[in-house]
């Protein structure tokens, strides 16, 4: 990781994927995030995977890097100590990001009036202010419907709302506080994560489309929309994907399947024109018999040496278990990769930010804390409270640190 955002201060009270996914994200950028939970964890601190003894490897993935407080918050004094640290003073502090309801203790008007330039962002379902889950977001939008057979709607396992309203969470906070910055202004950002999937629809085109051309976006099995892709399988049943986008693409999979003839006299039989994405597509059922041939003639390490040799855009196809057992992307030969002791859960593989800053260091990425590790600490640094306070609060049972997991 490299701490481009080191100063910053970001209080995040969240759960499941978006927000904690936000916050880690400017963790793992060098921003000091905070997360507040309930002693004895949130209603995500248990959630699947787990390891054989019941340890969360989702809420520890998820919050690599963080520092964490447990603290009772259905209790008033609970709840006063988590207003305190969001509006604490300092200049890169008052920094607020949550899913958690906007309303009662944690209300906007209520924080505002302890600390008016506050940066408060606030994820919620849909803009009524309902409630959504990546899940419910998606078959709203009509994407199941795109795979499979194109009636019986195929949910997608990936939860691509919930990791780009994180992306969302970060951006938002991050220029509001320029604009803090600049202005000394501060703002509520109020991101709705149906918003952020209708957004992104929206920008590829898939609204025009029904719109203006008056035609829906039709199932496409595993070609690629408006251009020539798709999978083919070698001869000892492994199989490959290759795509056709740019036009150096396209010519080297017509030179290494050694069809240039074959397309050519395609090209005229349909009247066509292959230097064209759209032409590619609108042929892309004969293309595909046209080039499986050739991989189902050859091994597919014959076939990996040829598509790199002509420089094919391609990626096998590997289980996740292979990925990590056998690619050497997903090992510590990639400097994304590093490998960490997680307490309570052992060693293991985890990413730090794809970016790369050219004019920063390095530095290893941390794990993800246990829970209230870092309560007294925080209470002391951050509130000036002292050890006698801080141990009142625990025999009150307001506060717990790693004891109270």
């Amino acid at each position: 990781m490299q701490e481009i955002l080191k100063g910053l201060r970001v209080v995040e009270g969240s759960a499941f994927i978006a927000a904690p996914s936000g916050g880690m994200t400017l963790a793992q950028l060098g921003a000091d995030v905070i997360r507040f939970d309930q002693i004895g964890g949130g209603i995500d601190y248990r959630r699947w995977p787990v390891t054989e003894e019941g340890k969360s490897l989702y809420w520890h993935s998820l919050n690599k890097g963080k520092r964490s407080i447990a603290v009772n918050f259905r209790n008033e004094a609970g709840r006063e100590l988590i207003q305190e640290l969001i509006t604490a003073p300092g200049e890169d502090h008052g920094l607020f990001v949550t899913n958690f309801p906007a309303k009662g203790w944690l209300a906007d008007e209520s924080l505002r009036q302890r600390r008016s330039d506050l940066i408060y962002v606030n994820l919620v379902g849909d803009r009524h202010g309902g409630s959504a889950l990546d899940y419910t977001v998606n078959s709203k939008i009509g994407l199941p419907f795109l795979s499979g057979d194109g009636e019986t709607p195929v949910n997608n396992p990936f939860p691509a709302w919930d990791v780009l309203a994180g992306q969302q969470i970060a951006i938002a906070l991050l220029a509001a506080e320029r604009h803090r910055r600049l202005t000394g202004e501060g703002q509520f950002v109020r991101l709705a994560l149906a918003d952020v999937a209708l957004a992104t629809m929206g920008h590829l085109g898939y609204f025009a489309e029904a719109e203006i051309n008056q035609e829906a976006r039709q199932p496409m099995g595993n070609h690629i929309f408006g251009t020539f892709g798709h999978d083919f399988v070698c001869k000892d049943g492994r199989r490959v994907m290759i795509v056709g986008v740019s036009p150096n693409q396209w010519d080297a999979i017509v030179k290494v399947t050694d069809t240039e003839l074959q397309v050519i006299a395609l090209e005229q039989d349909l009247n066509l024109d292959f230097s064209q994405e759209g032409d590619r597509f609108k042929a892309r059922e004969r293309l595909r018999d046209l080039f499986a041939p050739w991989f189902a003639d050859k091994y597919f390490l014959d076939v990996k040496q040829a598509l790199d040799d002509a420089k094919v855009c391609w990626g096998p196809y590997q289980s996740i278990e292979e990925l990590v057992s056998n690619d050497e992307d997903c090992s510590e030969a990639n400097p994304l990769f590093s490998r960490i002791e997680q307490p309570g859960i052992g060693s293991y593989l985890v990413p730090s930010q794809a970016m790369q800053f050219s004019g920063l260091e390095t530095v290893p990425p941390k794990p993800a804390p246990q829970l209230g590790q870092h309560t007294d600490e925080v209470l002391s640094e951050i509130l000036g409270m002292d050890s006698s306070q801080i141990g009142k609060l625990h025999d009150e049972k307001v506060i717990a640190g790693v004891s109270g997991n």
